[in-house]
Protein backbone atom coordinates (compact mmCIF):
# COMPACT_ATOMS: atom_id res chain seq x y z
CA UNK A 1 0.00 0.00 0.00
CA UNK A 2 1.03 3.11 -0.80
CA UNK A 3 1.29 6.06 1.40
CA UNK A 4 -2.13 8.19 1.06
CA UNK A 5 -3.59 10.71 2.79
CA UNK A 6 -1.05 12.17 5.12
CA UNK A 7 -0.14 8.19 6.60
CA UNK A 8 2.75 6.01 5.76
CA UNK A 9 4.23 2.77 5.46
CA UNK A 10 8.05 2.30 6.87
CA UNK A 11 9.10 1.48 3.67
CA UNK A 12 7.71 5.00 2.47
CA UNK A 13 9.49 6.76 4.81
CA UNK A 14 12.10 5.22 4.22
CA UNK A 15 12.64 5.13 0.27
CA UNK A 16 11.82 9.26 0.27
CA UNK A 17 14.60 9.43 2.88
CA UNK A 18 17.20 6.83 1.20
CA UNK A 19 17.03 4.30 4.45
CA UNK A 20 15.66 0.83 4.62
CA UNK A 21 12.51 0.59 6.58
CA UNK A 22 14.84 -1.19 9.52
CA UNK A 23 16.57 2.23 9.94
CA UNK A 24 13.14 3.34 10.04
CA UNK A 25 11.76 1.70 12.97
CA UNK A 26 15.66 2.02 14.70
CA UNK A 27 15.07 5.67 14.69
CA UNK A 28 11.82 5.27 16.16
CA UNK A 29 13.21 2.75 18.51
CA UNK A 30 15.60 5.06 20.07
CA UNK A 31 13.47 7.75 20.09
CA UNK A 32 14.38 10.48 17.59
CA UNK A 33 10.78 10.15 16.01
CA UNK A 34 7.25 9.51 17.42
CA UNK A 35 5.90 6.33 18.42
CA UNK A 36 4.09 4.95 15.53
CA UNK A 37 0.13 4.05 15.96
CA UNK A 38 -0.66 -0.07 15.10
CA UNK A 39 -3.23 -1.13 13.08
CA UNK A 40 -5.59 -4.47 14.80
CA UNK A 41 -2.61 -6.55 12.94
CA UNK A 42 0.08 -4.71 14.14
CA UNK A 43 1.67 -3.14 11.44
CA UNK A 44 3.22 -0.07 12.44
CA UNK A 45 1.01 3.63 11.02
CA UNK A 46 3.67 6.23 10.16
CA UNK A 47 2.16 10.05 9.02
CA UNK A 48 2.79 13.34 8.13
CA UNK A 49 4.47 14.34 11.93
CA UNK A 50 6.02 11.29 11.52
CA UNK A 51 7.83 12.30 8.03
CA UNK A 52 8.49 15.63 9.53
CA UNK A 53 10.62 14.63 12.36
CA UNK A 54 12.32 11.96 10.39
CA UNK A 55 13.49 14.82 7.43
CA UNK A 56 14.78 17.15 10.62
CA UNK A 57 16.71 14.18 12.52
CA UNK A 58 18.46 13.52 9.23
CA UNK A 59 18.65 17.06 8.16
CA UNK A 60 20.88 17.36 11.83
CA UNK A 61 22.92 14.47 11.76
CA UNK A 62 25.03 16.30 9.48
CA UNK A 63 25.93 19.18 11.12
CA UNK A 64 25.20 18.22 14.99
CA UNK A 65 26.24 14.50 14.91
CA UNK A 66 24.40 11.37 16.38
CA UNK A 67 24.75 12.21 19.68
CA UNK A 68 23.51 16.36 19.47
CA UNK A 69 21.20 15.47 16.58
CA UNK A 70 19.64 12.46 19.15
CA UNK A 71 19.09 15.17 22.29
CA UNK A 72 17.53 17.75 20.45
CA UNK A 73 15.17 15.38 19.06
CA UNK A 74 14.31 13.52 22.14
CA UNK A 75 13.68 17.22 23.88
CA UNK A 76 11.26 18.59 20.92
CA UNK A 77 9.55 14.99 21.01
CA UNK A 78 8.94 15.34 24.70
CA UNK A 79 7.85 18.95 24.03
CA UNK A 80 11.00 20.20 25.92
CA UNK A 81 12.04 22.98 23.31
CA UNK A 82 14.28 24.88 25.68
CA UNK A 83 16.39 21.69 26.13
CA UNK A 84 16.60 21.24 22.54
CA UNK A 85 17.39 24.92 22.28
CA UNK A 86 20.18 24.77 24.42
CA UNK A 87 22.24 22.14 22.66
CA UNK A 88 21.90 23.96 19.85
CA UNK A 89 23.31 27.10 21.28
CA UNK A 90 26.28 25.00 22.81
CA UNK A 91 27.04 23.44 19.61
CA UNK A 92 27.58 26.90 17.59
CA UNK A 93 29.85 28.00 20.96
CA UNK A 94 32.03 24.79 20.00
CA UNK A 95 31.57 26.07 16.41
CA UNK A 96 32.87 29.68 16.89
CA UNK A 97 35.76 28.02 19.38
CA UNK A 98 36.89 25.88 16.59
CA UNK A 99 36.84 28.52 14.44
CA UNK A 100 38.76 30.85 16.46
CA UNK A 101 41.35 28.09 17.12
CA UNK A 102 42.36 27.26 13.35
CA UNK A 103 42.81 31.48 13.34
CA UNK A 104 44.91 31.41 16.22
CA UNK A 105 46.93 28.09 14.74
CA UNK A 106 47.48 29.51 11.56
CA UNK A 107 48.81 32.34 12.79
CA UNK A 108 51.36 30.20 15.24
CA UNK A 109 51.99 27.59 12.61
CA UNK A 110 53.07 30.24 10.39
CA UNK A 111 54.90 31.56 12.94
CA UNK A 112 56.86 28.60 13.94
CA UNK A 113 56.81 27.28 10.75
CA UNK A 114 58.84 30.51 9.17
CA UNK A 115 61.00 29.50 12.47
CA UNK A 116 61.66 26.13 11.29
CA UNK A 117 62.50 26.70 7.80
CA UNK A 118 64.98 30.00 9.23
CA UNK A 119 68.35 27.60 9.68
CA UNK A 120 68.20 27.85 13.18
CA UNK A 121 68.56 24.51 15.31
CA UNK A 122 67.14 23.71 17.84
CA UNK A 123 69.25 21.63 20.75
CA UNK A 124 67.61 19.02 23.15
CA UNK A 125 66.65 21.40 26.78
CA UNK A 126 65.99 20.66 30.27
CA UNK A 127 62.51 20.98 32.25
CA UNK A 128 64.04 23.94 33.87
CA UNK A 129 65.37 25.86 30.47
CA UNK A 130 61.93 25.20 28.75
CA UNK A 131 60.13 26.66 31.74
CA UNK A 132 62.60 30.27 31.45
CA UNK A 133 62.10 29.92 28.32
CA UNK A 134 58.31 30.52 28.56
CA UNK A 135 57.95 32.22 31.19
CA UNK A 136 56.18 29.29 33.31
CA UNK A 137 57.11 27.07 36.14
CA UNK A 138 58.39 23.34 35.29
CA UNK A 139 54.77 22.43 37.19
CA UNK A 140 52.93 23.67 34.28
CA UNK A 141 55.25 21.31 31.73
CA UNK A 142 54.33 18.63 33.99
CA UNK A 143 51.01 19.53 34.04
CA UNK A 144 50.89 19.61 30.51
CA UNK A 145 52.44 16.62 29.87
CA UNK A 146 49.85 14.36 32.08
CA UNK A 147 46.95 16.70 29.71
CA UNK A 148 48.56 14.76 26.69
CA UNK A 149 50.41 18.18 24.99
CA UNK A 150 54.19 17.34 25.82
CA UNK A 151 55.64 13.89 25.56
CA UNK A 152 59.31 14.53 26.42
CA UNK A 153 61.68 11.69 26.85
CA UNK A 154 64.50 10.33 29.87
CA UNK A 155 67.67 11.29 30.55
CA UNK A 156 67.91 8.58 33.69
CA UNK A 157 65.11 10.63 35.95
CA UNK A 158 65.48 14.16 33.91
CA UNK A 159 63.12 15.08 31.50
CA UNK A 160 64.52 15.96 28.10
CA UNK A 161 62.67 18.40 26.09
CA UNK A 162 63.38 17.58 21.68
CA UNK A 163 63.31 20.12 19.19
CA UNK A 164 60.16 19.21 18.44
CA UNK A 165 58.83 18.82 22.12
CA UNK A 166 59.86 22.67 22.30
CA UNK A 167 58.01 23.61 19.33
CA UNK A 168 54.85 21.93 20.94
CA UNK A 169 55.32 23.58 24.21
CA UNK A 170 55.77 27.11 22.25
CA UNK A 171 52.68 26.21 20.35
CA UNK A 172 50.66 25.19 24.02
CA UNK A 173 52.05 28.19 25.62
CA UNK A 174 50.23 30.49 22.85
CA UNK A 175 46.98 28.72 22.60
CA UNK A 176 47.04 28.66 26.51
CA UNK A 177 46.95 32.48 27.07
CA UNK A 178 44.53 32.62 24.29
CA UNK A 179 42.54 30.88 27.21
CA UNK A 180 42.04 27.64 25.62
CA UNK A 181 41.30 24.53 27.84
CA UNK A 182 44.31 21.74 27.77
CA UNK A 183 42.14 19.24 26.73
CA UNK A 184 41.25 21.48 23.58
CA UNK A 185 44.90 22.41 23.38
CA UNK A 186 45.86 18.79 23.18
CA UNK A 187 43.85 18.08 20.35
CA UNK A 188 45.58 20.81 17.82
CA UNK A 189 49.42 19.42 19.10
CA UNK A 190 47.43 16.53 18.14
CA UNK A 191 47.19 17.44 14.78
CA UNK A 192 50.52 19.07 14.69
CA UNK A 193 52.00 15.45 15.29
CA UNK A 194 49.66 13.85 12.60
CA UNK A 195 50.19 16.61 10.13
CA UNK A 196 54.40 15.90 10.55
CA UNK A 197 55.23 19.67 12.03
CA UNK A 198 53.74 23.02 11.33
CA UNK A 199 54.84 23.23 7.61
CA UNK A 200 52.53 20.47 6.68
CA UNK A 201 50.06 21.48 8.83
CA UNK A 202 50.08 25.35 7.78
CA UNK A 203 48.90 23.59 3.96
CA UNK A 204 45.93 21.94 5.34
CA UNK A 205 44.89 24.81 7.20
CA UNK A 206 42.38 25.63 4.59
CA UNK A 207 41.02 22.34 4.60
CA UNK A 208 40.65 22.94 8.26
CA UNK A 209 38.48 25.86 7.61
CA UNK A 210 36.55 24.77 4.64
CA UNK A 211 35.21 21.45 7.04
CA UNK A 212 34.43 24.37 9.73
CA UNK A 213 32.75 26.26 7.08
CA UNK A 214 30.46 23.25 5.87
CA UNK A 215 29.65 22.10 9.19
CA UNK A 216 28.12 25.91 9.94
CA UNK A 217 26.20 25.10 6.70
CA UNK A 218 25.02 22.00 7.48
CA UNK A 219 23.78 23.03 11.00
CA UNK A 220 21.90 26.07 9.38
CA UNK A 221 20.32 23.46 6.89
CA UNK A 222 19.59 21.33 10.36
CA UNK A 223 18.01 24.16 11.79
CA UNK A 224 15.75 24.96 9.14
CA UNK A 225 14.08 21.31 9.12
CA UNK A 226 13.79 21.45 12.56
CA UNK A 227 11.80 24.53 11.86
CA UNK A 228 9.76 23.27 9.89
CA UNK A 229 8.91 20.44 11.89
CA UNK A 230 8.13 22.59 14.64
CA UNK A 231 5.29 24.20 12.46
CA UNK A 232 3.94 20.56 11.98
CA UNK A 233 3.49 19.68 15.56
CA UNK A 234 1.19 22.95 16.19
CA UNK A 235 -1.01 21.48 13.35
CA UNK A 236 -4.23 19.31 15.07
CA UNK A 237 -3.63 16.06 15.54
CA UNK A 238 -4.08 13.52 12.99
CA UNK A 239 -7.14 11.47 13.02
CA UNK A 240 -7.95 7.72 13.48
CA UNK A 241 -6.04 5.90 10.65
CA UNK A 242 -8.05 3.15 10.68
CA UNK A 243 -7.26 0.19 8.96
CA UNK A 244 -4.75 1.28 7.06
CA UNK A 245 -1.58 -1.46 6.47
CA UNK A 246 1.90 -0.98 6.93
CA UNK A 247 5.04 -3.10 7.41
Amino acid sequence: MKSQNGVHRPVDLARAHGLSAQAVRNYERAGVIPPAARTGSGYRVYTDEHQSALSAYIGLLAGFGYADAGVIMRAVLRNDLDAALDTISTAHVRLQRDRETVERVASTVDTLARAETSGISEKSVSVGTLAHRLDVTPATLRKWERAGILAPSRDRTARVYSPDDIRDAELAHLLRRGGYRLDHIATVIEQVRAAGGPGPLAASIDQWRARITARGRAMLTGAARLAEHLETRVAPPVGDTGGATGL
